[in-house]
């Protein structure tokens, strides 16, 4: 019998507040069970607007402690009326001035996981974002959840590829890269990494991209989430790249084992040969 994982990803517009914002993610979350997920992710920054498209403390006021905070207390709950597992990009605090881009992950059952700590932040036009966050700390870590081992790299990591390689070697099975991305020079490219990533690294890659123009700025995200396979192959279509959608996917975990018996990568893999990649 195949090991068939169903799992989801929210892609949507700003609602104008953050109460109203966290209510959409959760009905969003029923109706992916009541699809049969069994694993959702969300898109980066849920709760708020992208406000990186501006430099200004008050929006300071969007972090919260994990996983002692409302939000994640919230949907812990909602996880274990749901028997989902959850992905949950937020603002982090961890102590007054200290904040950063996370997303912590809930079981099934309703309990958490931990917590990844995106590692890259950019710092551009429309993408301000080491004025809100400090690097993140905590490494690769994997969640060995109810469907799988799960991984997260947020956003701009995707442009990185050690990050991609330090999921699969510590053990992901499906890794989710949250993302606020708009459209330009990145939406070529949002077609091309993740694919990349996961048939590199042999494992499923979930692409969540919010929609639509948010008061603060003029960026214009494009959506288009996507599940894509250990070959690199799109499980189903993208999603729509104006309208909000939920995108709810079937994820043949025994693909993983096949691909890699396949291609044998991380037998291949030759790190005594890439001191290099890490001198400064």
């Amino acid at each position: 019998m195949a090991n068939i994982v169903t799992a989801a990803l929210l892609q949507t517009d700003w609602t104008g507040d953050k109460e109203s914002m966290i209510v959409k993610h959760e009905e969003a979350a029923r109706e992916a069970a009541a699809q049969g997920a069994q694993i959702i992710c969300f898109q980066e920054l849920f709760y708020g607007p992208y406000f990186c498209q501006v430099q200004d403390p008050e929006y300071y006021e969007y972090t919260e402690y994990i996983p002692d905070g409302p939000t994640t207390k919230r949907f812990q709950k909602l996880a274990a009326e749901l028997n989902m597992v959850m992905v949950l990009p937020m603002y982090e605090i961890e102590q007054p001035g200290v904040y950063y881009n996370t997303a912590a992950v809930i079981d099934a059952d309703g309990s958490y996981l931990g917590k990844f700590r995106k590692q890259h932040i950019p710092q551009v036009k429309g993408f301000w974002e080491k004025f809100y966050f400090k690097p993140g700390n905590g490494g690769y870590p994997i969640f060995d959840t109810a469907v799988g081992k799960v991984g997260v790299y947020i956003c701009y990591d995707r442009h990185f590829p050690e990050g991609w390689r330090a999921l699969g070697l510590n053990g992901a099975e499906i890794v989710f890269n949250p993302s606020a991305t708009h459209r330009g020079l990145s939406e070529y490219l949002w077609s091309i990494e993740q694919p990349a990533a996961a048939c590199a690294n042999m494992y499923y890659v979930g692409a969540i991209n919010r929609v639509g123009i948010e008061p603060l700025g003029e960026n214009d995200f494009y959506g288009q989430s996507y599940f894509v396979d250990p070959r690199g192959q799109y499980v189903g279509e993208k999603g729509d790249a104006y309208k909000p959608e939920l995108i709810v996917r079937e994820l043949d975990m025994d693909r993983i084992k096949e691909v890699r018996d396949g291609w044998a990568f991380y037998r291949d893999r030759r790190p005594d040969a890439y001191d290099e990649l890490v001198e400064s």
